[in-house]
């Protein structure tokens, strides 16, 4: 079993580390524990991904969660301990262009040990959302995708892509089919990193990814009749799920949930929602709804959460499988399915 990333690679790493543990910096969520002796140690940027690594590492590894539950992922920032943690990492499992901050570090510290999940599967480009324009972010609207494939399978040679800076939307766990394809890469890094292992890991990886294509065939047939495809959606997260299920998505703020609309833009959005027919605006649980019930009371239409699965509460039961199962009861009756 390889552990050689288990010792830090210079001083100033070391240094970092102390900093950040002097300092008592505690963003990430589970930073302070230690790991068993033997385990394979995997630091995940954020919940979906964390998820995967437990699922796929079962308990031949232990799992560091760059973003505390609870926590919105976007504007994540890290601390020294946290980027030492990722130099140290026998794997850092990661999407890049979601988290300016881990791709700083990963690109620092552990790009040779890192696996970028959305280097693995068929990208789609940024939504062209005028909520984006009004905010100056510039996201690439080329229109093009990362890669050509098919996102049903994945190949090898495709991880450490350049994917530019954030010029695909970077929610692509909320496809399950991408998922899969993303633990059976998962699984094949880590049977790399942990030869040991490697059965365990392969094995655990195509379990998940049965689970991963069940569900993604539970959502194609909730979501084949509807009287409605529109979505709307407080922030634009969604573009995977919509693209997979022939959904549409009108977002309030862009990929990023902290740009609010201004008020010319949320009266064009009233008027969207009401020529789509909506009857649902949707929140989420780690942004302030107050945009999206301010359109909704303007629209006439209720209000109900679609959770985006970009992290859940400390203490709550809830993981992957079990938020994306009640999305799929929410959009049901909010989109008029039979």
């Amino acid at each position: 079993m390889l552990r050689s990333r288990k010792i830090l690679r210079n001083l100033p790493a070391a240094a970092l580390a102390l900093t950040g543990l002097a300092a008592g910096l505690t963003a990430c969520g589970d930073a302070g524990a230690d790991a068993p002796p033997g385990a394979t140690e995997v630091v995940a940027s954020v919940y979906p991904m964390a998820w995967l690594a437990g699922e796929v590492g079962g308990d031949d590894v232990h799992v560091r969660t760059l973003t505390a539950p609870g926590a919105e992922p976007h504007d994540l920032e890290l601390t020294a301990k946290q980027v030492a943690s990722v130099q140290q990492a026998d794997l850092a499992l990661y999407v890049k262009g979601l988290q300016p901050a881990v791709d700083e570090a990963v690109r620092k510290h552990g790009e040779k040990s890192a696996l970028d999940a959305a280097s693995v599967v068929r990208t789609l480009p940024p939504p062209a959302e005028e909520a984006e324009h009004e905010h100056g972010h510039e996201h690439g609207h080329e229109g093009e995708h990362a890669h050509e494939e098919g996102h049903e399978g994945h190949e090898e040679g495709h991880e450490g892509h350049d994917h530019g800076d954030a010029g695909y939307d970077p929610h692509i766990w909320l496809d399950p089919s991408r998922m899969a394809t993303i633990a059976t890469a998962l699984g094949d890094r880590l049977a790399k990193a942990d030869a040991e292992n490697a059965g365990e890991y392969k094995s655990r990886a195509q379990a998940v990814a049965k689970k991963l294509t069940d569900l993604d065939a539970k959502f194609k047939d909730g979501l084949a009749t509807c009287e409605r495809k529109g979505i709307v959606t407080a922030h634009a997260a969604f573009g995977y799920m919509t693209d997979r299920y022939g959904l549409t998505q009108i977002s309030i703020a862009g990929v990023d949930p902290s740009n609010e609309p201004s008020p010319a833009r949320l009266a064009e959005l009233t008027e969207h929602v009401k020529e789509a027919g909506a009857t649902t605006v949707f929140t989420e649980t780690l942004v302030s709804p107050k945009v999206a019930e301010t359109l909704a009371r303007e629209a006439g239409v209720k209000t109900a959460v679609l959770d985006p699965v970009e992290g859940v509460e400390e203490g709550s039961s809830d993981d992957y499988l079990t938020i994306m199962n009640r999305n799929l009861e929410t959009l049901r009756p909010a989109l008029g399915c039979s």
